[in-house]
C-alpha cells in the first residue's frame, strides 16, 4: 500500500495533466460546432460499421432458414396457379374458385451433392421416402426443369439430371404449340436439344421452351429454356433445335420435388388401354 501511495505521488503531476486535458476536450467538442460534428460523425460511422458486421454475421447464420421459408412461400404461390391445378368442371363461370382441385404437391429440397461434367449427371437431395419421395417424380427449380427422381432411400434421393444421355422430357414451344422431347448431347451443360418437331413448323429464335405436361411428371408451363438455333437434319423431316437452359445447373442448390396426385390414375388408364 505504501508503494502505491509513493507511485501516485511521483506521477501526480501527470495525472493532474490528464484530468485537465479531459476537461478541455469536453468543452472543446461541446462548444465548437465543427469538432463536435466530426466527433459524432466518426462515432456514428464506427457504430454503423459494427452494425453492418453484426448484420452480415446474423444474415449468414439465418441464410438456410430464410431459403427454406422462401421455398415454402413459393410452394404456396404455385399451388394457386390455375394451370397447375386440375379443372374438375368445365364450361362454367363460378363466383368462387371451387372448380379447381390441387393436382401437384411440391416438396422443397436442397442439393447436397451433384455432377455436371459427366456423360450422365445426377443430383443428391437431402430428402427421401420419409418425405414421400419416390422414383419417377419430377424435380424443378425456380428457374427451370432439373430432372427426375431415379432412386430414393429413407432420407436421401438421387435425381437423374436433364444433363443425362437418355433423358426424355415432354416439352413444347410456347406460342405455336409444337412439341417434342428434351435431349442432351453430353457436351455443354448450358445447352440442350429438342427432337421430334417436323420441319414444316416454323420455329422462331428466342422462343420460350416450357414443359408440355403430357407425361404427368411435370405440370404444363414450367420453364426449360429458349431456342438459340434451328437447323435442318439431312435426310430427315425434323428440325435439330438447340436451346439454352434457363437454369445454371453447376450452381444449383434449392429445388422442388413434384408429386402428381393423379399420376397413378393416368398410368393405370393408359396401361389398360394399351392391353386392349
Amino acid at each position: 500500500m505504501q508503494n502505491l501511495i509513493e507511485f501516485i505521488q511521483k506521477l501526480r503531476v501527470f495525472f493532474v495533466f490528464l484530468f485537465l486535458q479531459g476537461i478541455a476536450f469536453y468543452f472543446y467538442i461541446s462548444f465548437m460546432t465543427v469538432p463536435k460534428s466530426n466527433y459524432f460523425t466518426t462515432a456514428s460511422s464506427f457504430s454503423g460499421t459494427l452494425f453492418e458486421i453484426k448484420h452480415s454475421i446474423t444474415k449468414h447464420f439465418n441464410l438456410e432458414e430464410n431459403n427454406r421459408n422462401l421455398q415454402i412461400e413459393n410452394i404456396k404461390l404455385r399451388s394457386k396457379i390455375p394451370s397447375f391445378l386440375y379443372e374438375r368442371q368445365k364450361d362454367s363461370i363460378p363466383v368462387q374458385d371451387t372448380i379447381h382441385q390441387q393436382q401437384y404437391h411440391y416438396i422443397p429440397a436442397t442439393i447436397i451433392n451433384s455432377t455436371t461434367t459427366s456423360r450422365n449427371n445426377f443430383f443428391t437431395l437431402n430428402i427421401g421416402k420419409t418425405q414421400g419421395i419416390n422414383r419417377g417424380m419430377g424435380v424443378f427449380s425456380s428457374k427451370g426443369v432439373v430432372g427426375i427422381i431415379h432412386a430414393s432411400s429413407t432420407h436421401f434421393s438421387i435425381v437423374k439430371s436433364v444433363l443425362t444421355s437418355d433423358i426424355n422430357i415432354d416439352v413444347m414451344i410456347e406460342g405455336n404449340g409444337a412439341f417434342g422431347l428434351l435431349k442432351w448431347n453430353g457436351e455443354d451443360p448450358n445447352v440442350g436439344y429438342i427432337s421430334g418437331i417436323t420441319n414444316d413448323i416454323k420455329i422462331a429464335i428466342d422462343s420460350k421452351v416450357i414443359t408440355r405436361g403430357g407425361s404427368g411428371i411435370f405440370p404444363k408451363g414450367l420453364p426449360v429454356g429458349r431456342v438459340t438455333a434451328v437447323k435442318p437434319i439431312e435426310g430427315k423431316s425434323v428440325w435439330k433445335i438447340e436451346i439454352t437452359f434457363s437454369e445454371k445447373y453447376n450452381s444449383l442448390e434449392n429445388v422442388y420435388v413434384i408429386n402428381n396426385l393423379f399420376r397413378n390414375e393416368m398410368i393405370l388408364l393408359e396401361n389398360d388401354n394399351g392391353e386392349q
